[in-house]
């Protein structure tokens, strides 16, 4: 019965939070809002019958919520900072003026009391007036002062003198005694109401003037770091805290905007050496000020809110003087390695100040990065622009990367990597671009804008290869209209290639991973295995498949057009027609039986590049595999899809025939059986290629006549194409009794003059 209840219980529970996980995080949280909340009674609610394992996920579950609720609450504080510094300000500025309420009261009382002694004495005097002697007269006429009367005259006299002599700290001591005296006096009633009334006017007075002339000390620029300090502290002690601190940081100030005016006419520019001098003075006063208002006022709340509200104030005059004198010419210029040295400066300074609970990053960010962002642009224009430039050059024949520039030097490219000039030229600028905009990126939280502009001139120069293409550049959907180098032969076209390969599958990746965020590791020493572990988070390997796309469209573009030189004769007119098989029939005489000269052609094309990708893809294998894949693709499936193709062949005014769908199949046969050699035939290739042989035979049927009749077993397809791929390739000896076999067909003849070849 135990065991139901608690199952009950905790398939409740389960219920509940299933229902809780639907709800925001506002709606979850408004039953611990409530003025009525009881927590006892929230967690017996919870937890009548539970079991260990269920009041463990109970806390788990509390836990995450208090999580939840702290950064929402942190998320507000965030956002509703300057109405938070506002009403603090506001606060601070109510209790000063209630601290100068509660003093006029304490005088108009001290007042009242002293005139209502004064009536009660006056009253009495009357009274006994009529029974005073002359003698007792004379007697009060010539009595001498008391010893408290008397302190009283020395005291006021005393106290002149030592404010006159800017004595503060004899001057704080006898306004304290002053203060006890009087206290005293009032209680004991050793000093007339009138006597004492004077006394605390005096001092209250005397109070004034050493407030007034401490006020004026802090103001002046030759007080001393340490002077500036006793007198903040002698003032708070005064009893105007709020006023001291005030002048303090406006002490601070007025020092900093003397010594950047300073700083300004000694230095005749201003590059890194004057962002780094004043961002050091700045960020430097700024923490010094600190360390003063917490010395002399502690960490009163509303104290630290003026101190946040004066350093936000600091920084932000700082950042938009820099950026108007430094990062504005920079950015226009497109000089990110300047722009990155003076925030990479300037991150380091603000950073030091967050262990006194300063964090002015925000300020930085909200004044930089429009002007970083400009920079990124500028350069990345830049890159767009010397790669076209060098595009218009470039023969497209591989080589080594020179060492010795900037980027070299850090990251090395490995030996075994061969590339273009414009290529070489590119990465080179690639990575002195990721080298200067990493640490921006993460300085100024810009969310990967480096590496989206990356892609983005990544893609520009893809654009250039495929222009570099033959025909390319006549093409209307092309959006690149750039001169470029035409790439003439197999190898060099096969070289654009190479280009883009390499920069997209492994330099860039490399160069970028510098810029990646550490997880917490030593940047100056990564541990093994970091640059992977990097490369291996979502959004990096989404970035590195944007990449990849590029790469593809280059290689889409290679194969359409090494299809359409095999299709199309430059006139325009198709060479890969139904005619070719049609018009076997209307001969008399047996063929001699030969692959076609269009996939002789096709197959010699594939030779060559195989050829070529096997020295320039040396350990991309499997590029250059997909490579040959998609180009016998591309050539087999545009017969699949050519629709005028197939109604000449099905419904024409001459159908295909036996000897057309012999010499059909064995074309295809031809195709799968050097594709496998070749290890390149596809699984997609290999079923289009059985689609297109069984609607050829579908249309031959369609005729009346039975084409499994006329056709030669499989295998004697197999074994004529694998003679004709002897014959092309120079391997095979056909000569003699073995030449008069029934292999021979009107292409021998070019089959004869590609091996001589």
């Amino acid at each position: 019965m135990e065991a139901r209840a608690r199952g009950s219980m905790s398939s409740s529970i389960g219920g509940s939070e299933e229902l809780e996980a639907n709800l925001t995080l506002s709606d979850r949280l408004k039953v611990f809002k409530g003025s009525t909340f009881d927590p006892e009674s929230y967690v017996t609610s919870k937890c009548p019958h539970m079991n260990e394992k269920e009041t463990k996920h109970l806390t788990s579950y509390l836990v995450e919520l208090k999580k939840a609720s702290a950064e929402e609450m942190r998320k507000s504080v965030y956002a509703n900072y300057a109405a938070f510094i506002r009403t603090s300000k506001e606060i601070s500025a109510l209790e000063g003026q209630l601290l100068s309420m509660r003093n006029l009261l304490s005088a108009q009382a001290a007042l009242v009391h002293g005139l209502a002694d004064g009536v009660h004495i006056s009253s009495l005097c009357a009274d006994d007036a009529d029974e005073l002697t002359d003698q007792d007269l004379y007697n009060m006429d010539n009595k001498q002062l008391s010893k408290i009367e008397t302190w009283v005259v020395e005291f006021f006299d005393r106290l002149e003198v030592l404010l006159a002599e800017k004595r503060v700290d004899e001057s704080m001591a006898a306004l304290e005694e002053g203060r006890r005296v009087a206290m005293e006096a009032q209680e004991q009633r050793t000093l007339s109401p009138s006597t004492l009334l004077s006394l605390n006017n005096e001092i209250k007075a005397k109070r004034q003037e050493l407030a007034d002339q401490l006020a004026e000390a802090i103001g002046q620029p030759s007080t001393r770091a340490g002077e500036l300090r006793s007198a903040v502290l002698s003032l708070k002690k005064l009893g105007d805290g709020s006023r001291a601190h005030t002048l303090l940081l406006k002490s601070y100030e007025r020092r900093l905007q003397a010594n950047i005016q300073s700083l300004r006419g000694s230095n005749t520019s201003y590059g890194v050496a004057f962002a780094a001098a004043l961002s050091q003075l700045v960020f430097s006063t700024i923490a010094q000020a600190a360390s003063d208002s917490l010395a002399v006022v502690g960490e009163d709340p509303s104290y630290s809110s003026e101190l946040v509200t004066w350093a936000v104030k600091q920084a932000e005059s700082f950042a938009l003087l820099l950026k108007r004198h430094t990062l504005a010419s920079s950015a226009a210029a497109g000089s990110l390695r300047v722009t990155a040295e003076c925030i990479q400066l300037c991150a380091s300074h603000c950073s030091s100040l967050e262990s006194r609970g300063l964090a002015l990053s925000p300020v930085l960010l909200k004044h930089f990065r429009p002007g970083v962002e400009q920079a990124l642009t500028g350069n990345l224009k830049r890159i767009e622009q010397s790669s076209a430039a060098l595009a218009a050059s470039d023969d497209w024949s591989l080589a080594y990367t020179p060492t010795g520039s900037r980027a070299s030097s850090t990251t090395p490219i490995a030996p075994h990597l061969k590339l273009s000039i414009s290529a070489q030229r590119f990465n080179s600028m690639v990575q002195e671009f990721l080298e200067d905009a990493g640490p921006l990126d993460e300085a100024l939280q810009l969310d990967g804008i480096a590496l989206d502009g990356v892609l983005q001139v990544f893609n520009a120069y893809v654009d250039l290869l495929i222009n570099a293409l033959p025909g390319s550049a006549e093409n209307e959907e092309n959006p690149v209209h750039r001169i470029v180098r035409i790439a003439e032969t197999e190898s060099q076209q096969t070289a654009l290639l190479v280009n883009a390969l390499l920069l997209a599958d492994e330099l860039i990746p490399r160069s970028a991973s510098r810029i990646l965020p550490q997880g917490g590791t030593n940047q100056s020493t990564p541990r093994r295995g970091a640059s992977s572990d990097r490369q291996n988070r979502p959004e990096q390997r989404e970035w590195k498949k944007k990449l990849q796309r590029s790469v593809d469209r280059l290689r889409d573009s290679f194969c359409r057009q090494h299809a359409l030189e095999l299709i199309f004769t430059e006139e325009g007119e198709v060479r890969l027609s139904s005619e070719i098989y049609i018009l076997m029939d209307e001969t008399t005489e047996e063929p001699e039986w030969f692959p076609s000269p269009i996939f002789q052609e096709l197959f010699a094309k594939l030779t060559r590049i195989a050829t070529i990708v096997s020295d320039m893809f040396v350990g991309r294998e499997r590029f250059a595999t997909i490579l040959l894949m998609r180009l016998t693709e591309t050539v087999i499936l545009w017969i699949s899809d050519d629709q005028s193709f197939w109604e000449e062949m099905e419904t024409g005014e001459k159908p295909l025939g036996p000897l057309g769908l012999q010499q059909f199949y064995l074309d295809m046969e031809f195709v799968m059986i050097f594709a496998s050699q070749g290890r390149y035939l596809s699984r997609n290739l290999h079923q289009v290629i059985k689609n297109i042989i069984a609607r050829a035979i579908e249309a031959v049927s369609a005729t009346g006549l039975d084409p499994y009749t006329t056709l030669p077993e499989e295998e004697w397809f197999a074994e004529v194409a694998q003679i004709a791929i002897k014959m092309l390739t120079g391997k095979g000896n056909f000569g003699g009794h073995h030449g008069e076999r029934d292999v021979t067909s009107p292409s021998v003849s070019s089959a004869k003059s590609y091996t001589s070849n």
